[in-house]
């Protein structure tokens, strides 16, 4: 937990332009683990553009999320869940979308780290789309022809109707 935490807020910092990164918000959700406590805090103190704050009590998911979107102080909101990792490039592409629309809400490509080893495994080649199955189960899709068909460059947007909620940019406004 702590070294995967650890592994996400670095890769922010260390893979995204200075210029495009105004900060880095962790938020704490009333956690009782006492390596998020004291001990984190001093860590991060080191860290420049991070900020961490902590809810008064359990909110979840969701409105630990909306209490970090409040205190950001840039245009654009880009949410993570602590067991990410970013390589260089991962930022860019998220704000020229955003800045081409302002009322997108944008997805990395993600890739796959091993649970055991956290060996890099990237992905699969094949881009897909969020779908969820007849019991509401979110699943991964691959992206229909006619989606494909649209697109004149590899690099084009690929719409989804749904996406994995723990990696997404929004322009704060829109949000």
């Amino acid at each position: 937990a702590w070294s995967t935490l650890l592994r996400t807020v670095h890769s922010v910092l260390e893979t995204s332009p200075d210029i495009l990164l105004k900060e880095v918000v962790l938020v704490d959700d009333y956690s009782d683990r006492d390596h998020l406590k004291e001990p984190l805090e001093k860590y991060i103190s080191s860290l420049r553009k991070v900020r961490l704050v902590r809810a008064t009590k359990r909110e979840g998911l969701v409105r630990a999320r909306l209490l970090g979107a409040s205190i950001a102080t840039g245009d654009v909101l880009t949410f993570l869940d602590c067991h990410c990792e970013c390589h260089d490039g991962w930022l860019e592409p998220l704000l020229h979308r955003i800045k081409e629309e302002p009322t997108a809400v944008v997805c990395p490509v993600i890739d796959v780290i091993d649970w055991d080893t956290f060996q890099y495994l990237g992905n699969s080649g094949e881009p897909q789309i969020g779908g969820f199955d007849w019991r509401l189960v979110f699943t991964w899709h691959a992206v229909p022809d006619y989606e494909q068909k649209r697109r004149s460059s590899p690099t084009d947007v690929i719409r989804s109707p749904t996406m994995a909620g723990g990696l997404f940019s929004v322009g704060k406004d829109y949000f």
